[in-house]
């Protein structure tokens, strides 16, 4: 998927700014998050991007967290203000939607991270799990009901070990790669890379 460089200075999709509610917060602080606000603009669903705790207001029903680097988007996430906004999202029950990097932050525990940032997914995520040779790759595998999904995968992790109170929705190679947990949607691969619309469909109808 091609990003058209309008999203280089998009912050939020029409009438996002007077929506009352139904908006999709996009973490912005580093990453690949304009390619999920094109997805979502495909999808004609309202969204804006969250760069400061001012950004995350009543509108925002849902969350993505972008694929990026997970460490630099927990430093990111404490110093604008956005970790207790979201925190607090995630705790109440609300839609969440990580890839890549968006499945280390929500991830209780990291096999080979010391951080745990939002503790939320019964999970153990490896980091960079496939290491600089399979580092960037694709697959076709489904996801629960969704068949035959294009997976692009960028230095991703993989799921070492799902507690359960996770589903396993996605696996390749005999690796989990997607899980879900009531509104908590987490891939390590690149859903927003494809022009298949139907994982962020599944995301919006939570």
């Amino acid at each position: 998927m091609v990003v058209a460089v309008e999203y280089i200075s998009k912050e939020e999709s029409a009438d996002a700014e007077t929506a009352k509610h139904g908006v999709t917060g996009i973490l912005a602080v580093q990453g690949a998050f304009a390619e999920h606000a094109a997805m979502l603009d495909k999808l004609g669903a309202q969204w804006k991007l969250l760069r400061a705790a001012e950004d995350f207001d009543d509108s925002i029903d849902r969350v993505i967290l972008p694929g990026g680097e997970s460490t630099t988007q927990g430093k990111l996430l404490r110093s604008t203000g956005l970790f207790e906004p979201i925190a607090a999202h995630i705790a109440a029950g609300k839609p969440v939607f990580g890839t890549c990097a968006g499945m280390i932050l929500l991830a209780k525990r990291l096999e080979n991270d010391d951080n745990v940032y939002f503790g939320a997914l019964d999970a153990t995520v490896r980091r960079n799990a496939y290491g600089r040779q399979l580092g960037s790759f694709a697959s076709t595998a489904d996801f629960g009901d969704i068949k035959d999904f294009p997976l692009v995968f960028i230095r991703g992790p993989f799921v070492s070990d799902v507690g359960a109170d996770a589903t396993i929705e996605t696996e390749v190679d005999g690796r989990v790669v997607g899980l879900r947990q009531g509104n908590i949607l987490a891939t390590a691969f690149h859903p927003e890379l494809t022009d298949d619309t139907r994982i962020h469909e599944l995301f919006l109808s939570l």
